[in-house]
């Protein structure tokens, strides 16, 4: 009998390798280098620091030092919830938060379109220059839910904020194509998470999403290939629940034509290194390919309204050379998320 023990998950792995950044690396005060007590995992009598969280008081630490003023006040002028945000507005403590990941690499780019542009080219080859979208000088907007209510899945009671309680896309950006066609693309940006097969049909809060998003399946324009999707609760399972949601958003905002644009694409970057990141986890759809993109890519009605990335790829393509004020947040990426390699 073979007592080999498993090999790590991805998200095991990025749990020691942050910990060992935090304490090693020269990028965390001595303060934030002492274990932190995750408050969403805080229950009455269990209260225990853990070395993958920075103290709650140095939380903003979790963001890139040469970054950090400039992404707190944008967050806080935009009204922008941090995801388990901590006391004071502040990032979520947790070295492994998916949100602080997107913001550590790509908030540099939203004041540099040249950058932003070599590094969505890849992905988008007609792509002449990018245009802004969140303000005069911002070519990349965070936690993004369109200028209007499209979906109408604001919590009830609540106005909508961006980043709490409605479909919010992790990033969007606004170009032009070759032809001066203007497109957008709503970024779904992943890190460690997995998808652990649980029905997503009804909310945390109660709140019945099938009956929420429905309309939008139904209508006689929607973004989904009905021949493929027998069944519309075959969607609400991790990670299709919310690439519907990103998908529907979208649509929507490309029917209105939100700053002119003709088309919106979904850009779903994650991880090559997380492979339990593409687990089929609804019964229905397993039969229709081995990994959620592939399957997802079927679902779509228009081939480039979705597009998949793998973080490495979308990074290891990235002319650094030609931009060296980029080089110490680079040397920041590849230390703390040394699975981005580059190869220019």
């Amino acid at each position: 009998m073979d007592d080999a023990p498993a090999p790590m998950c991805f998200k095991d792995v990025e749990t020691d390798r942050q910990s060992e950044f935090k304490r090693t690396s020269g990028y965390f005060s001595p303060e934030a280098q002492a274990d932190g007590v995750y408050l969403r995992s805080v229950r009455p009598g269990r209260v225990m620091p853990v070395p993958y969280c920075v103290p709650v008081p140095h939380s903003p630490e979790n963001i890139f030092h040469e970054i950090r003023e400039q992404a707190l006040a944008y967050f806080a002028s935009r009204d922008i919830e941090w995801h388990d945000q901590t006391p004071g507005r502040k990032p979520s403590n947790h070295l492994r938060d998916s949100q602080v990941c997107c913001v550590n690499c790509l908030f540099p780019f939203a004041t540099r379109p040249d950058a932003l542009a070599d590094l969505l080219r890849p992905l988008f080859p007609t792509l002449q220059r990018m245009l802004p979208i969140d303000g005069d000088d911002r070519y990349l907007a965070f936690e993004w839910i369109g200028t209007q209510d499209y979906l109408h899945d604001s919590l009830p009671g609540l106005r909508r904020r961006r980043g709490k309680g409605c479909t919010s896309s992790d990033s969007a950006v606004l170009f032009e194509v070759q032809g001066g066609q203007r497109q957008a693309a709503l970024l779904d940006w992943k890190y460690t998470e997995t998808c652990d097969g649980k029905p997503l049909h009804v909310s945390p809060a109660g709140r019945d999403r099938v009956a929420i998003y429905r309309p939008f399946f139904d209508h006689s324009d929607s973004p989904f290939n009905k021949a493929v999707v027998k069944g519309f609760d075959d969607l609400f399972y991790d990670p299709f629940e919310q690439l519907m949601r990103l998908q529907f958003l979208a649509h929507e905002i490309e029917r209105a034509e939100e700053f002119g644009v003709k088309r919106v694409t979904v850009v779903h970057i994650t991880p090559a290194a997380n492979a339990q990141a593409a687990t089929v986890t609804s019964p229905v759809l397993r039969t229709l390919g081995k990994t959620a993109i592939d399957v997802w890519r079927q679902i779509v009605r228009l081939p480039d309204r979705f597009v998949a990335v793998p973080t490495e790829d979308l990074f290891g393509a990235f002319p650094l050379r030609k931009y060296k004020n980029l080089e110490s947040w680079w040397t920041y990426i590849t230390a703390r998320y040394s699975w981005i390699m580059p190869k220019s």
